[in-house]
Formats: structure tokens, C-alpha cells, sequence
């Protein structure tokens, strides 16, 4: 063992110059982030400043960040921070769904939100999407599920919508299923793991009344770390006092992120909101961009015109390739990191997604030129 652990000392990442994962795309640091985490690296850097209420801290300004600055920027009426928008997910369904209870989620739901709720012994309806192309999710469709849900005879205690979903980019109308799941009584909770940080975002006038985002997806932090947002409805029975530990709240287990994450949260938070203001010049270049690697022969699938960076695309043409290139399915992979781009995950060649969000006109055009001179240079394989 002794002779490996030089492994552990030399830790370096390799990256291309343009990288496509969505995972990252909005999580880059900014400067300031980068000197917030050198600075406050150290283990529980932050405690030493702490009275017992990590939210409750004064310097650095954790609680004017957490209880002014999120609040407003969320459209909610309290906010926590996280681990990450699984933790804030659980956090919600375990405080106000009983064992046994039935949540309603869109078929597009992240993996994580399966697993919170079976975590927190819930029952899960699904809101089918509309298929391909579109894989579309609809208010009907929610009306449709909580009534089947209470068919078993549950209780319907929460429903959710992934906005963005992680696989097609789509935004649903969450405002028009709000109010469908609010006609049932039942609370609605919004994933915004791709959306808080990257694209405006009002759980109030989106009538959403629990949000979470996650800062290393989207909010430019290091992470893991993410927000929980709530009305105060929800706010009380979520954000609990312990009955024995008076100053601790029971869903986050008192305090949560303690640390760099944190500060890197806070430290990118200005230029978050001023990149905000630029989502329309990100959506208008992912339309762009989906149409150059189509008129490539790649389809991409979900909302057309696309409302959002991350992207799902298939390359019938590239599988083809694929299948006599040399390293096989990883040719792409390879002759992608070969002109300088990373993101589509190694192996993937008929299906992928990417997303554009941050990158310049002139990285975009690279990219496609990328693509365009990897075709060209396998012709036999597509005819």
C-alpha cells in the first residue's frame, strides 16, 4: 500500500479546453470562488465563528447570505443551505410525507428523487412524458396521476417536477401544475438543480412552494452543496427546531455544509446574478448550436425551440462510425479530446447530452467544426 500512496499526492485533472458536461457547465468557479476556496479549505473553517447556528453566522455574512440575499433571489420565504438539491429533496419528503404515503413525480425525474423518496418510505406515482421526440410532461398528466394515487387508496402528500429535467432540457409549464397539484391540496417541490444559478427563476410566481437548487451544477460553487427554499406554510414543519437540542434543526441534522462549499457558494454569488441577466443569449446559442450539429445529421430531442443549455441529441451517423472505428463506441470520446473537448461521456455515441451554457460563439463554432471533421474523416462508415 505504502508504495501507491504517492497515487493520493499528485492529484491532477485533465481537462480539455472546452468542456461540454452539463454536470459542469454551470458549476465553473468564478475567481473569487477559486480565492474563497484556498482561503477557507481548511475542515470546519467556518465553525470557528459559529455560536451554535451555523445560518446564524455574522462573519463571513452567512446569515444576511441565507436569510436575505436567498430568500429574495428564490422567491421563497425561508432558505437553507445544503449538501446538494438530493439532500434538500429528502429533507422535504421526510418531514412532510408520513411512511406510506404517495408522491407524484414526472417520468423524467432524476435518479435522486427516486431514491429520496423510497428513502423516506413513500410510494411513487409517475406522470408519464409524451415520448419521443418531445418527451413532454403536462399539467393533465399530474391530474391524471394524483387521481390514480388516490385509486390505492394513499395519501398524496407531495408532488414533484424536475425543471429542467437532467436528460431533454425541458421546461414544463411548473406554473400550470402548480396550480393543478394546489386544486388537490397537494404541495409542489422543484427540482431546480439546472436551473437555480443558470436561468431567472421565481418559486413564487412560479407558485412552486418548495425549491432546491444545487450550487456545484449550477450556482458555480465547489460543492457538494446546494439550497432549500420554502414557504413559510412548509417552512415551519421543515426547518423544526430539535426538542432537545434547541438551537438544531432535525431535517439537516443540525448544520450542513461547514466549509468551503459554503464560501464558494457565497463568493460566485454576485456574478450569478449578472449572468441571470444573459440567459436569453444562452438559450439563442444552444438553438444555434442544436441546429449546426443537425444540419450534421444529429437530431436533438425535447422542446423545439429549445428552452434551455443542456441538450439530448441522437447521431444514428456516429453509431454507425462506431462500429468499425478503431477503439469502437470510444472513437468519439477520443477524437473529441483529441481537438481539445471533453463533457460526452466516454462510450456514448448514438444518444449523449451535452449543454452550451457559459461557452463563447467562438468555442461553439470549434465545436462544431470538431464534430464536422470527425465525420468527414470516416466516410466509408456512413456511405
Amino acid at each position: 500500500m505504502l508504495d501507491n500512496l504517492v497515487k493520493l499526492t499528485n492529484l491532477k485533472r485533465d481537462i480539455a479546453e472546452i468542456n461540454l458536461d452539463p454536470l459542469q457547465r454551470g458549476g465553473i468557479l468564478t475567481p473569487e470562488a477559486r480565492a474563497a476556496l484556498v482561503e477557507w479549505g481548511d475542515g470546519y473553517s467556518v465553525c470557528d465563528f459559529c455560536a451554535g447556528m451555523l445560518d446564524r453566522i455574522k462573519t463571513p455574512p452567512v446569515e444576511e447570505f441565507v436569510h436575505g440575499m436567498l430568500p429574495e433571489f428564490l422567491g421563497t420565504d425561508e432558505v437553507r443551505i445544503t449538501h446538494g438539491a438530493r439532500e434538500g429533496k429528502f429533507a422535504a419528503m421526510h418531514a412532510l410525507c408520513d411512511k406510506g404515503d404517495w408522491v407524484v413525480m414526472d417520468g423524467n425525474a432524476h435518479y435522486t428523487t427516486v431514491l429520496a423518496a423510497e428513502r423516506a418510505g413513500l410510494n411513487i406515482e409517475y406522470v408519464p412524458s409524451s415520448g419521443e421526440p418531445d418527451y413532454a410532461i403536462s399539467e393533465e398528466g399530474y391530474a391524471e396521476a394524483i387521481e390514480r394515487a388516490y385509486e390505492h387508496k394513499g395519501n398524496v402528500s407531495m408532488a414533484v417536477l424536475t425543471y429542467p429535467d437532467g436528460n431533454y432540457g425541458n421546461l414544463a409549464d411548473a406554473k400550470a401544475i402548480a396550480d393543478v397539484c394546489h386544486d388537490y391540496g397537494v404541495p409542489l417541490l422543484l427540482n431546480g438543480a439546472y436551473s437555480v444559478g443558470r436561468m431567472p427563476l421565481n418559486a413564487r410566481e412560479l407558485a412552486a412552494d418548495i425549491i432546491v437548487g444545487s450550487g456545484h451544477k449550477s450556482m458555480a460553487a465547489s460543492g457538494p452543496v446546494g439550497v432549500l427554499g420554502a414557504s413559510e406554510e412548509y417552512a415551519r414543519t421543515i426547518f423544526r427546531l430539535s426538542s432537545t437540542k434547541k438551537n438544531k434543526e432535525v431535517e439537516l441534522l443540525g448544520c450542513t455544509v461547514r466549509g468551503a462549499p459554503l464560501l464558494t457558494l457565497m463568493a460566485s454569488f454576485p456574478a450569478v446574478l449578472e449572468r441571470i441577466r444573459h440567459w436569453p443569449d444562452e438559450v439563442e446559442k444552444a438553438n444555434s448550436f442544436a441546429d449546426g450539429l443537425e444540419k450534421l445529421g444529429l437530431k436533438q430531442l425535447g422542446d423545439r425551440p429549445h428552452r434551455h443549455d443542456l441538450m439530448f441529441f441522437m447521431a444514428e451517423n456516429l453509431y454507425q462510425i462506431s462500429l468499425g472505428a478503431k477503439k469502437g463506441r470510444y472513437f468519439l470520446y477520443r477524437d473529441l479530446k483529441e481537438r481539445g473537448i471533453s463533457g460526452i461521456k466516454p462510450g456514448l455515441t448514438r444518444q449523449f447530452k451535452l449543454s452550451t451554457y457559459g461557452l463563447s460563439s467562438e468555442d461553439l463554432k470549434k465545436v462544431l467544426q470538431a464534430f464536422q471533421e470527425i465525420i468527414d474523416s470516416y466516410p466509408a462508415a456512413i456511405g
